[in-house]
């Protein structure tokens, strides 16, 4: 999963350009919700099922406490919006996954994840201007672009990331995203859901009182695996003192390659407590997730 990467924290030089950039979004475009500053998701995988209807793929393996337990990712294959061909590559992930055999994924192997897989990173900034936003994401160096109030192509030339078009309905930012690329390591989610060229996801950003925000992450928390407060490797934390509104992503996923029907999930994010760090992926062979060296074959005398 997580077994070939490595992690520096640096301040991000750009800093003060982006600074500069968020204070000119108010002034350009007064009437879009503000969605700036430092956003952090601190649960793993991340997706967060839906209150109703059909939701992502869940890990059958659950920690003591009910949650999804990250170190063994056994993606239930038997969700019905998954297709036949689709479930039998999930559960060949999780017979993997659970006789502790990693397998790669993009982020695990220092590899671009497209939409929806890069929305478990843990950290996230967005930066808005009139024809364009541009989004950060703490692992492997991701940004996005997306161009706002504009069509996607007639032809889409397909990408790891895709073709991204946004526009704002009320206080809501929507994002559509076509031509995604499934590239070498292409996935959906950690537990290996396959995606094909159809793939169509819609996210869906605006912001929620404190309450909600708070309600939502106890719902997250009970899913997903909580990461504690700095003790992880990229130092995350959030800010309980934190008294104002949260920022909740709702995505629909459609593929009919893949899926019987489309599916939604939701991210919710919380402001933190710590500076904007960067995670700089690299060979490793450190699990920084599970405190431990990766099994790899090793010589027992040197081959000359």
């Amino acid at each position: 999963m997580f077994g070939r990467r490595s992690s520096a924290n640096v301040w991000l030089i750009a800093l003060p350009l982006i600074v500069s950039g968020t204070l000119a979004t108010a002034a350009e475009n007064p009437s879009a919700p503000d969605f700036s500053g430092l956003w952090i998701h601190p649960t793993l995988p991340g997706f967060e099922p839906p209150l109703s209807g059909p939701g992502p793929v869940r890990n059958l393996a659950r920690n003591p406490a009910g949650a999804s337990n990250f170190n063994r990712l056994v993606g239930d294959y038997n969700n019905p919006i998954l297709k036949p061909e689709a479930a039998a590559i999930v559960k060949k992930h999780g017979e993997l996954s659970a006789a502790g055999v990693g397998y790669p994924t993009p982020s695990g192997q220092c590899w671009p994840g497209g939409v929806p897989y890069m929305f478990w990173n843990l950290e996230m900034q967005m930066f808005q201007r009139p024809n364009e936003i541009t989004m950060l994401y703490l692992i492997d160096h991701q940004v996005r672009h997306v161009r706002m109030n504009a069509a996607h192509p007639a032809r889409v030339t397909p990408s790891l990331g895709g073709d991204s078009v946004g526009h704002y309905e009320g206080d809501t930012l929507v994002i559509d995203t076509i031509g995604i690329k499934p590239g070498r390591f292409a996935m959906i989610d950690m537990f290996g859901t396959p995606h094909s060229p159809a793939l169509h996801v819609v996210e869906r950003y605006r912001l929620i009182d404190n309450e909600a925000m708070k309600q939502a992450a106890e719902r997250d928390e009970k899913e997903n695996q909580r990461l504690p407060d700095y003790t992880n490797d990229v130092g995350i934390a959030v800010d309980r003192d934190y008294k104002g509104k949260g920022l909740q992503l709702e995505f629909t996923v459609e593929d009919t390659g893949v899926f019987t029907t489309a599916w939604k999930s939701t991210i919710t994010y919380r402001r933190g407590a710590t500076e904007w760090r960067e995670h700089v992926c690299a060979e490793n062979m450190h699990e920084y997730y599970n405190n431990k060296e990766v099994d790899v074959p090793t010589a027992t005398r040197p081959d000359f």
